[in-house]
């Protein structure tokens, strides 16, 4: 699976304004889930009886939302000085992330800015340390690299 960006996300990126404006303060929610019930979009709910949400990834750790650094070679990642990271909430192997703007439901939408991709220790959207991830433990995101097509 590509990564996956919402209409919502490019529309306003489109119309109005950065990804790096777009999605600060956001979120990165992360799912277990059946390889088969993984949403088709990024417009697509998410459904809790069958998207387990196991992480949620702070800019600091605890309760900041997630922000941008500057782009530079066709690229974007971690602002300085951030430690994106949150505390398990479920066990479980993790298998798809959300990259939400604030104020995100998970409902089905087409004008929530959002983006959407795998999750693995290698060649994923989104690589950690282990996909067996346990309640109580915190969970790092390192590196962050969000790059747009030439």
């Amino acid at each position: 699976m590509p990564l996956l960006s919402s209409t919502g996300l490019c529309n306003k990126m489109l119309d109005t304004g950065s990804l790096k404006s777009i999605m600060a303060n956001g979120f990165i929610h992360v799912y277990n889930s059946t390889l088969a019930n993984i949403p088709a979009t990024a417009d697509d709910a998410i459904n809790p009886a069958v998207h387990t949400l196991l992480l949620t990834v702070y800019g600091d750790g605890i309760s900041d939302g997630l922000n941008l650094g500057t782009a530079a070679g066709r690229a974007i990642g971690k602002a300085a000085g951030e430690t994106w990271a949150g505390t398990v909430l479920a066990s479980g192997n993790a298998v798809f992330f959300r990259y939400v703007a604030p104020g995100d439901t998970g409902a089905a939408s087409t004008t929530e800015a959002r983006q959407q991709g795998r999750v693995g220790v290698s060649g994923a959207e989104l690589n950690i340390s282990s996909l067996a991830l346990v309640s109580g433990n915190t969970q790092a995101v390192n590196f962050a690299s969000i790059s747009l097509p030439g």
